[in-house]
């Protein structure tokens, strides 16, 4: 991780990881990917409920993911203790 990466994650987690998950995961992931596959590539087999409670998540976990990666890579970078 390059120092501003690690400036960058120094401030995105003082936010916490539910806003995290909710900014990046589901507004920035699960969002857009259900506009996109469910109005632009529709699949008859879902409804648009289903494919809405699919794609968010799909966000959330997408957000959870990420925050978890980038927490091992900061503190591995900065040897940040696990809490």
């Amino acid at each position: 991780m390059k120092q501003k990466e690690i400036d960058r994650w120094a401030k995105a987690r003082t936010k916490g990881m539910l806003m995290y998950v909710l900014l990046t995961g589901i507004v920035s992931y699960g969002i857009p990917m259900f506009a996109v596959m469910t109005f632009l590539f529709h699949h008859s087999k879902l409804s648009v409920v289903q494919s809405a409670a699919l794609w968010l998540a799909a966000g959330a976990f997408y957000g959870i993911a990420t925050w978890l990666v980038q927490e091992h890579r900061y503190r591995k970078a900065t040897d940040v203790p696990q809490v």
